[in-house]
């Protein structure tokens, strides 16, 4: 009994101010190596019970106008174990819990980084250049060191079966229980890739992860857009849907052949050359074939409001994709091609627009409209333009395109050719 009165005593003691830091700093420095006890530990600006303690534990003298002390790990093992029958490392656990071994910590977590990283590049995505660059990114920004601490590295695996899903590497056979749709509502979506049909809703981290990855495989790096318009336009791009009324595009003299109420809304909107909205939900629900053989589809509701004022309907069937081109505007123009039309596609002198057009050109076949080199530079020399903005595109269906952009560093907005635009739809 005397013993423990002698050792609870001790513990007590070395809850008091001399020992606090010099205890805290022997903990800090032996979880980051692992509790070897090499080297040793200092105390800057110390207090006179710290003076005193350290004295004690060294038995040499230090005055009271000492600026740092220092103590030998060894030596404040031995002095612990000496005095109060335990040792530094059991003295630190029974006084304030257990030590973490963080190098240990550390290697684990690598490890299960490097496990993570080793699952997603099994993917069948793996080869694609934008899914690679997605992975390198996430990998050196610390979003997956926080997906792994936070346990949440099954995310990870989830996204890539997400962005399998939208490539069309799911399974699509008609009978298949996993079944992944032509047109992808996100719940849908959600279901079949981890169960859960609000895995992807706004800010889960999951929908985060994947937007990243669409963001990069539109061209745009990682940045997803902040607005939610911004955000719908990336699910759209990349086939699936938040919400298939929000989903729209705008024509101007596009019949259609059916006896369903959106047709007759086509035709009569198309014999008086008004504009009209149509929504994936009506496009599902009613399915719409185009009459006309030649389609031109732009960027911008101006043109299109510009061949409604002037044109009325005596121009040709017009699309307009007001940006990023919607999973409505897919659905239309994809069901047309396959119906027998020929698309005629323009967007803007801008990365973007040279995305969005060779994007076109390998999903439906169109023919660039206009937008060649020779139609940006003669376009170029009409008015000032602002500078190009992001990371460069390519064109592959005139490579001199691209290479006059990048070379004058300067947009030109379809507006600008809107006289040689409506000729072409006059005579069409």
């Amino acid at each position: 009994m005397p013993t423990e009165r002698r050792k609870d005593r001790g513990y007590d003691e070395l809850r008091g101010e001399g020992w606090t830091r010099l205890l805290a700093a022997a903990r800090r420095r032996l979880e980051r190596t692992g509790g070897a006890l090499d080297g040793d530990i200092g105390l800057t600006r110390p207090s006179d019970a710290e003076r005193r303690t350290v004295i004690g534990i060294t038995g040499r003298y230090r005055p009271e106008t000492v600026g740092r002390l220092a103590v030998a790990l060894r030596d404040l093992d031995g002095y612990l174990h000496d005095r109060y029958g335990t040792g530094l490392l059991q003295t630190l656990g029974r006084l304030q819990g257990p030590l973490r071994d963080r190098p240990a910590e550390r290697a684990d977590e690598e490890a299960r980084r490097d496990q993570a990283l080793k699952s997603a590049h099994s993917s069948r995505l793996a080869g694609q250049g934008w899914f690679a660059a997605w992975l390198d990114r996430i990998a050196a920004d610390g979003t997956l060191t926080r997906l792994v601490r936070r346990g949440d590295a099954p995310l990870l695996d989830a996204a890539v079966r997400v962005l399998e899903g939208l490539s069309g590497d799911g399974d699509r056979s008609a009978g298949s229980p996993n079944r992944v749709p032509s047109v992808l509502p996100l719940p849908v979506l959600a279901e079949w890739a981890t169960g859960d049909t609000k895995a992807l809703v706004p800010g889960a981290p999951l929908e985060q992860l994947v937007l990243r990855a669409l963001a990069q495989r539109a061209g745009d790096g990682c940045v997803v857009p902040r607005e939610r318009a911004g955000r719908r336009a990336l699910w759209e791009f990349a086939g699936a849907i938040a919400d298939d009324l929000a989903s729209q595009v705008l024509v101007l003299n596009i019949g259609a052949e059916g006896d369903t109420v959106v047709c007759d809304w086509l035709r009569d909107a198309a014999s008086f050359g008004i504009p009209f909205r149509l929504t994936l939900h009506q496009l599902a629900t009613d399915p719409v074939v185009p009459t006309a053989r030649t389609i031109f589809v732009c960027e911008n509701p101006a043109v299109l409001r510009a061949a409604a004022g002037e044109l009325q309907d005596t121009g040709a069937a017009l699309v307009c994709t007001e940006g990023v081109p919607s999973a409505a505007c897919h659905k239309l123009l994809g069901d047309a091609v396959r119906a027998g039309s020929q698309l005629h596609w323009r967007a803007d002198f801008d990365w973007a627009g040279l995305r969005i057009t060779a994007d076109a050109v390998a999903r439906h076949g169109a023919h660039p409209w206009r937008m060649t080199a020779a139609d940006y530079t003669a376009a170029l020399g009409e008015g000032s333009s602002t500078p190009l903005a992001g990371p460069p595109a390519a064109s592959p269906w005139d490579p001199g395109l691209a290479l006059a952009m990048e070379a004058s560093g300067s947009t030109v907005m379809e507006e600008r050719l809107l006289p040689a635009l409506l000729s072409d739809l006059t005579r069409a």
